[in-house]
């Protein structure tokens, strides 16, 4: 486990505490946010790892020779989510084999855009709740003008902690949008693919059939 330098890790804490109140959901929201990205770039590099289109070929080839016997056996145990879903729409093909196909391509992407919506909550959440640390922020350095001497010191620290917290609350959210938008390029494509390749199936069975 990484343990950041003494010095990082002060400059980090007073980081925090000269944020103000606020800064505590913050840092929660970040650790969210961090969490969610590192499990969604790991469960994408490890999808990238599984794709086999060259297995999807040879299940079409089987499909275009009327062999579905050899197809379903070919696209069985896939780690490929579009060979996956041929595998189960072939399994069920003679109740429906276009809703077979559905159901196993909204498994699919049901799967890849997990925490989608989170990261969307979060990307939303994260400017907010810097705006309310702004609001008290300034609140703090009104109600401190005229009370003492050190009304000054007051005024420019309640300045401050508005300042950080919307800081820290638009760099989680532009953290955050980045890799979002990233995924959600990513489940389109595998969307298109799952759709094309959900069509070629239902045109080589239903030729064969024909």
């Amino acid at each position: 486990m990484f343990v950041p330098p003494l010095p990082v890790a002060n400059a980090i804490v007073e980081f925090i505490v000269k944020g103000g109140p606020i800064m505590y959901p913050i840092l929660v929201v970040g650790v969210a946010a961090a969490c969610v990205i590192l499990e969604r770039l790991f469960w994408w590099s490890r999808l990238g790892l599984g794709r086999k289109p060259r297995l999807l070929e040879e299940t079409y080839a089987a499909l275009d020779a009327g062999d579905v016997q050899r197809a379903m056996s070919l696209s069985k145990d896939s780690s490929d989510p579009v060979v996956r879903m041929v595998h189960h729409g072939l399994n069920h093909h003679h109740t429906s084999l276009q809703g077979a196909l559905e159901v196993a391509a909204g498994q699919e992407l049901q799967s890849a855009g997990r925490f989608l919506s989170a990261m969307d909550t979060i990307v939303t959440l994260g400017p907010l709740l810097g705006l309310l640390g702004t609001v008290t922020g300034i609140m703090g350095s009104f109600t401190s003008i005229g009370d003492s001497e050190l009304a000054v010191e007051k005024v420019t620290g309640g300045i401050g902690e508005a300042l950080i917290a919307t800081a820290a609350g638009l760099g989680i959210a532009i953290s955050t949008l980045i890799p979002m938008n990233f995924f959600h390029s990513r489940l389109a494509r595998l969307q298109f693919e799952l759709e094309a390749a959900a069509n070629n199936v239902i045109i080589l069975v239903t030729q064969r059939k024909g």
